[in-house]
């Protein structure tokens, strides 16, 4: 089964007016993020709003841009629903339309057992053809999945990774304890967090920066793992640090939609309860991308 690795922008969904989903603008977003050297997609992530959307959109979403990515990029769908079924449902759909693996957040809001989340992760892998990464963001879900949880769930035939948004020392410990596991991968969801990770051995970062600054994020990557560079990327890791900052200012993913059109991408609105960036956070994601020469002085006149 595939897993993913590497550097993995979780993709916004830009939004109309009227809030019906741009699509001609996520396609856009998506040829940045390839021609930018990102090594997969993620679609339907939190920062897509995925639960703003309805299953039909959902399913639109994953559709669109697998098709879009198709033979470019392989493809992670956001799959993960309250119901285990749902999730099921949902992934089966995402290998059929042609993604690559699904990402699927813990169980949360019905709070449950350690039991029933590894019988939860291990319904949803064998009733899927493609591999299940897990999403790990107990700041969100209010749920902590120790390191040995999430040892145990790697052993589960199918389970290919994990998007762990936790802290340093958490993400630390799980490495050691999957580093033997040829087949499954530890991608933080922190940006400030991609260096030391990859530093010690985990595999990549899924994050909302990759969108602003793909080519710098793929260099970062590159360095570390590719060229054994830690002096280089230590390097181009502080000038990029002005940015992982600034996006977590106000309201993701407004701040990440803010910064896109500051690049002449389409961003667009949020879904309610979600509220776009102020006008003041313009103006700070202006001059941070011009500062890191992602946008010319010129250009933002």
């Amino acid at each position: 089964m595939f897993k993913p690795v590497g550097m993995i922008p979780a993709l916004p969904t830009p939004m109309n007016e009227d809030n019906s989903i741009d699509f001609n603008g996520l396609k856009q977003i998506i040829d940045h993020a390839i021609e930018g050297g990102m090594n997969c997609l993620l679609v339907g992530g939190s920062t897509g709003e995925y639960s703003l959307m309805s299953m039909e959109e959902r399913k639109e979403v994953i559709k669109f841009v697998c098709e879009t990515a198709k033979g470019r990029l392989p493809v992670m769908a956001g799959t993960g629903c309250h119901r285990t079924e749902d999730t099921i449902a949902l992934t089966q759909y995402a290998a059929e339309v042609g993604a690559e693996c699904a990402l699927v957040i813990n169980p949360y809001y019905m709070h449950t057992s350690r039991q029933g989340i590894i019988d939860h992760y291990k319904a949803v892998a064998e009733n899927s053809d493609i591999g299940i990464v897990i999403y790990h963001y107990p700041d969100v879900t209010n749920v902590e999945l120790d390191p040995e949880l999430i040892y145990e769930l790697s052993q589960i035939d199918g389970i290919v990774g994990i998007k762990n948004t936790a802290d340093g020392q958490h993400t630390s410990k799980l490495i050691a304890l999957t580093k033997d596991n040829p087949n499954f991968s530890v991608l933080t969801g922190f940006e400030h967090l991609i260096l030391p990770t990859l530093a010690l051995g985990g595999h990549g970062a899924i994050g909302v920066v990759h969108n602003l600054a793909p080519k710098k994020i793929a260099k970062l990557y590159d360095l570390i793992v590719n060229e054994n560079n830690l002096k280089e990327a230590t390097k181009l890791n502080q000038e990029l640090l002005e940015l992982y900052n600034a996006i977590e200012e106000e309201t993701i993913p407004g701040t990440v939609k803010a910064g896109l059109e500051v690049l002449g991408l389409p961003g667009g609105k949020s879904r309610l309860p979600l509220v776009p960036a102020s006008e003041e956070f313009k103006s700070t994601i202006k001059q941070v991308l011009i500062n890191l020469n992602e946008l010319k002085l010129e250009e933002s006149k």
